[in-house]
């Protein structure tokens, strides 16, 4: 039972510095300075969309 006991204890305190430490991480990720993402200087082309009556359409020409 006693060593089933300190298994416990060390599984928990790993626990626990895992927890801190992607904490901490979080934090020091959180503090950059961001960014916004390049916008690019050539335009996109339009989408074209052709509707299902549209289609309709041109098959009777």
């Amino acid at each position: 039972m006693e060593r089933s006991k300190i298994i416990a204890i060390l599984t928990g305190a790993i626990s626990i510095i895992l927890a801190i430490a992607y904490l901490i991480v979080v934090q020091l990720l959180d503090y950059r300075d961001m960014k916004p993402a390049p916008i690019s200087q050539v335009e996109s082309p339009p989408a074209i969309t052709i509707s299902r009556w549209q289609v309709d359409k041109i098959t009777q020409i």
